[in-house]
């Protein structure tokens, strides 16, 4: 008799991983979500989906996850989907300390933690492991520095541990994630004393903040649906980088194939940047000057 396949999907509390949770349950896994508070992962259970409280950037918080999940699946993990996030839509010179260490502890430290964690089970599983990736992790989109930053480190992780993974049989996603509809959203206004505290810029600010909003974002449950295919479908040496979401394939076209000017001036000018650029040089150039 088959065993019932096992999923865990982290940052399940909303959007992506909410969806995806649910999609895996659909399908038989025996599916564990996990989020930081149980609460907003109640109407999971009727799915069949098991909520569990873990804060992954705790080590302790991973490590009784880990333990509950190798005991009552008896050391399989067939699909570990490290999706958790935290946005950071600000300027870089405008990120404290605090913002760009929580953003790197949520995005690259914690799925750096789980995949060692529960390498042991995946490995007996001959599962796999998946990261929810950005576009901004590959193009670059104003006020997404560190951001992206994130997504870039983690995009680089997965294509190693991928090399790494093989000879145990595991195989490794990376999700470059376009514009999903979800409530999450980074909200924080242009700081009193910032550099770019100048007219123009609330407005270019807002519209990198609803970028994926103002652009028809796919639902989250038809992501889940496509994911959750390339998590059944993947195989070892396969398609490695798949693009979901909305403008997910087309932004990587254009950072494959256009001249990086080019991309740069189109960014400019979908999130209303001249008029504050234009600004910032005028005033900057008379500063040198004096």
């Amino acid at each position: 008799m088959s065993r019932q396949k096992v999923a865990l999907v982290t940052g399940a509390s909303s959007g992506i991983g909410f969806a995806t949770a649910k999609e895996f349950a659909s399908r038989g896994y025996r599916t564990y979500s996990c989020a930081r508070r149980t609460e907003p992962m109640e109407p999971l259970k009727e799915h069949g989906v098991i909520p569990v409280a873990c804060d992954v950037t705790s080590p302790e918080s991973v490590a009784k996850l880990k333990d509950l999940i190798a005991t009552e699946c008896n050391g399989y993990l067939d699909i570990l989907y490290n999706n958790a996030g935290q946005l950071c839509s600000l300027p870089a010179l405008d990120v404290t300390d605090d913002i760009f260490t929580q953003c790197f502890e949520v995005n690259v430290f914690a799925p750096m933690r789980l995949t060692r964690e529960f390498a042991p089970l995946v490995i007996k599983a001959h599962g796999v492991v998946g990261f929810t990736g950005s576009v901004s992790g590959v193009v670059p989109i104003p006020y997404s520095a560190v951001y992206g930053a994130t997504k870039a480190a983690i995009h680089q992780y997965a294509a190693i541990l991928r090399l790494e993974f093989e000879p145990f049989g595991v195989r490794v996603l990376n999700i470059i994630t376009g514009g999903v509809k979800t409530n999450i959203a980074d909200t924080r206004g242009i700081p009193k004393f910032s550099f770019y505290q100048v007219p123009g810029m609330k407005k270019a600010l807002t519209e990198r903040q609803q970028m994926a909003v103002r652009n028809k974002p796919m639902l989250p449950e038809v992501y889940a649906r496509k994911v959750a295919d390339d998590f059944e479908l993947t195989t070892l040496g396969g398609k490695f980088n798949v693009y979901r979401g909305k403008m997910a394939s087309l932004l990587g076209f254009l950072m494959l194939w256009c001249p990086r000017f080019l991309v740069e001036r189109i960014f400019i000018w979908k999130f209303c940047l001249t008029e504050p650029f234009r600004y910032i040089t005028q005033k900057y150039a008379k500063t040198n000057v004096d």
